[in-house]
């Protein structure tokens, strides 16, 4: 019997730091989204394509749904709330805890508004005694008729393969929907100035990182495979600036340093990597400074 190829759109989605990126990036085997242990580290829609067999497996990463208190906030919510929809499953990611949320109420909602076959993906079950997860699913099983129930844990491994195999059963026949050699939408330029940001998130505390973006202002290659690459890192204020280049400048060197290694790995070349720092006040609620981030589906 011939092999017939077959392809699935599945969106992840969830409330911050469940793990949806580090979901994405355990099951597509590479980095292409940012992790932190900080809520709202992803803030765009991020595609990661996973090859299973003759099947591509199109998953979506989203921000997590959350209360917004900026328009930048707004907009991470929007792109949530509109990936759940027009795709063949939504994988629902919660913590091992026996309650449903306001946010999973919220997502539940809108997976029944749509209509959409879903699974409930309890992740982090490294975490937890594995009799609690009976609980887990009890609760969820009583809000919502779930496809399937799946413990899996993104950190270790634990699940996934088994997950693999049920995404699987929502792959119709024809054409895959990107090249066979492509892991993810995101151009190489964006994917390196999130590894900034990332490493922004981890080094830097409180509010600070969230207040940051990054804008890759040169990506080149010599002839002899050196790739240069130059980073504004902006912030909302100059005191935050200050923070951020640190005492003889030895904050920004060491995110930078961090950042240019992920980016080797990353690009399978050496990378020259040079950064500045500048002020946007407000940058958050200025959609005119979202749309020049990239922060807008305009």
């Amino acid at each position: 019997m011939k092999n017939t190829e077959k392809s699935a759109m599945i969106t992840v989605c969830g409330r911050p730091n469940v793990g949806k990126s580090t979901l994405t990036n355990a099951l597509v085997g590479e980095k292409i989204a940012i992790v932190s242990n900080k809520p709202q580290t992803t803030r765009s829609r991020i595609i990661g394509i996973v090859e299973h067999g003759r099947s591509q497996l199109v998953l979506i990463d989203t921000p997590g749904f959350h209360r917004p208190r900026t328009k930048l906030g707004d907009y991470m919510v929007n792109v949530a709330r509109e990936s759940v929809a027009d795709v063949d499953c939504v994988l629902l990611l919660v913590e091992p805890i026996a309650s449903v949320g306001p946010q999973e109420e919220a997502l539940i909602a809108r997976i029944e508004e749509q209509g959409l076959p879903a699974i409930l993906v309890i992740n982090k079950i490294d975490t937890v005694e594995k009799e609690r997860l009976l609980e887990v699913m009890a609760v969820y099983a009583a809000r919502h008729d779930f496809d399937a129930i799946l413990p899996v844990s993104a950190r270790t491994g634990e699940g996934l393969e088994e997950l693999l195999n049920e995404m699987e059963k929502y792959t119709v026949e024809g054409p895959h929907l990107f090249p066979d050699d492509m892991i993810t939408d995101q151009p190489e330029r964006v994917i390196c100035a999130e590894l900034i940001r990332e490493k922004l998130l981890l080094s830097l505390e409180k509010e600070i990182p969230h207040g940051t973006a990054v804008e890759i202002t040169k990506f080149s290659e010599r002839e002899n495979g050196l790739i240069d690459i130059d980073a504004t890192i902006f912030c909302e204020k100059e005191s935050h600036k200050g923070i951020i280049i640190g005492k003889k400048g030895a904050m920004l060197r060491k995110v930078g340093e961090l950042a240019r290694k992920d980016m080797e790995t990353f690009l399978d070349a050496r990378v020259n990597l040079q950064t500045w720092v500048k002020v946007k006040e407000s940058w958050r609620d200025s959609m005119a400074q979202l749309r020049n981030f990239g922060y807008t589906e305009q």
